[in-house]
């Protein structure tokens, strides 16, 4: 076991249940115990605006909170968390330079979040571009420009054709906002090469379900399919990828199309890092009761994606991986552990849902403000007003973001900021150190 001078509580990383528990925790518990951050980056990423990064709406930084200024009262240790000894107290992390470290804990948050689900159809690890964080939005900007500019030098137009087409696996959120936004950043680039002139570039969204925005309202969902049809999107349900290749993909329902772009949204599962704790599991995230702790483990919470929260509104069910309850759970566990050092009472976790904002580019987007049906230009100005008030930072360069992109076209250039080896589709932890009970 480490020794500590004085009670630590050690938050394990920066996504929104990580940042808001910290933002809590400096304000309730700051001098009761040191609180220390790992995390692989110095700033929390708003998830939420990355389809306008890929899109070329928004500088990569407009979307950053910086920790450091963020959370003063924060000791931030930049690592990837790798392991838990829960008998000995301790979490081992690795360091941006491979360096080996451990740190003991009097109380430990686990918010590590989730990474890329795969799926285990022949040719996606290989050949598909996944969409997590700032190097995998750099990296798709300047992929799709690459293909439009290697389709106007080419003379075959067969290859033309198969380099301007694009398609997106996974019709939710993040698969839906981010084809609605980088399309439109495709058309802006043909338009600069007049060797593509009436070349219209062909985008396809598939998923398996029978919606786009599975789980939502059927009307919401609807106007955004709508939405997306009417931009020329093909929109293909029940239908997903078969075999991918680096000639194009073969579909569930049989048809190969030509194409040298596969973005792969299929959705996320919880870090490895739970699971790898050898505390009890529901669907990989770290069960815990309704006052956010590990059962047998009171100065164990987790919160997030990494943990299985009951979802009091539907009894015998868990609450959904989403930011919304991520932030409300972050929060919470903050409280809770305050609490544990006699600040305030502990509670339970409980929600009220507020609604969605999905959106889809120049004025278009859906919303459902506490249920509400909201679409087009009034849903877009609930939808950003929404992201400025809960970005934390940034909001006066994100607005002028914003006005820019709204009178002009989007710069139609490669960056060269991340090479496609940099942004591997696996994206899981490290192999995880193993260390309990």
């Amino acid at each position: 076991m480490v020794l500590m001078a004085r009670p630590r509580i050690v938050i394990v990383g920066a996504g929104f249940a990580g940042y808001h528990a910290a933002r809590a925790l400096q304000r309730l518990a700051r001098t009761a115990a040191d609180i220390v951050m790992v995390n692989p980056t110095d700033y929390f990423l708003y998830l939420p605006l990355l389809p306008e990064v890929a899109g070329g709406v928004l500088d990569p930084r407009r979307v950053t909170v910086p920790l450091a200024d963020a959370l003063p009262g924060v000791r931030l240790v930049l690592g990837e968390a790798d392991g838990v000894d829960v008998q000995n107290r301790t979490v081992s992390y690795t360091g941006p330079e491979g360096e080996r470290g451990r740190l003991g804990y009097h109380r430990l948050v686990l918010a590590s979040g989730s990474v890329n689900k795969l799926l285990p159809i022949p040719g996606v690890a290989d050949h598909a571009h996944g969409f997590r964080g700032i190097p995998e939005a750099l990296y798709l900007r300047d992929h799709l420009i690459r293909q439009i500019e290697l389709a106007d030098a080419a003379d075959d137009p067969d290859e033309r054709a198969a380099r301007c087409t694009f398609v997106v696996v996974g019709a939710g959120y993040t698969g839906t906002e981010a084809a609605a936004q980088v399309q439109l950043l495709t058309q802006d680039v043909v338009r600069c090469h007049p060797r593509l002139r009436g070349t219209s570039p062909r985008w396809l969204l598939l998923d398996t379900a029978d919606q786009v925005l599975s789980g939502m309202d059927m009307r919401m969902s609807a106007m955004a399919e709508r939405v997306l049809r009417e931009r020329g999107v093909e929109v293909c349900l029940g239908t997903s990828v078969a075999e991918a290749t680096g000639a194009g993909v073969r579909l569930t329902d049989g048809r190969f199309v030509a194409s040298r772009t596969l973005v792969w949204c299929v959705g996320v599962r919880p870090d490895p890092l739970a699971a790898g704790t050898g505390l009890p599991v529901a669907e990989g995230r770290l069960q815990v009761d309704e006052y956010l702790a590990v059962p047998g483990h009171p100065e164990i919470l987790a919160c997030g994606d990494a943990a299985a929260v009951p979802d009091p509104s539907h009894p015998g069910e868990l609450t959904p991986m989403t930011a919304q309850h991520a932030v409300r759970q972050g929060k919470l566990t903050a409280r809770n552990i305050a609490a544990s050092y006699g600040v305030g009472r502990r509670r339970p976790y409980r929600h009220r849902d507020l609604g969605f904002v999905v959106d889809l580019g120049g004025w278009q987007a859906v919303a459902n403000p506490l249920g509400v049906p909201l679409a087009g230009p009034p849903a877009r100005m609930l939808a950003r007003g929404y992201h400025l008030a809960a970005l934390q930072a940034n909001r006066g360069r994100t607005a002028v973001d914003w006005l820019f992109s709204a009178a002009r076209s989007r710069p139609a250039v490669q960056l060269g900021l991340v090479p496609g080896s940099a942004v591997p589709l696996q994206t899981d932890a490290p192999e995880l150190v193993r260390l309990h009970r």
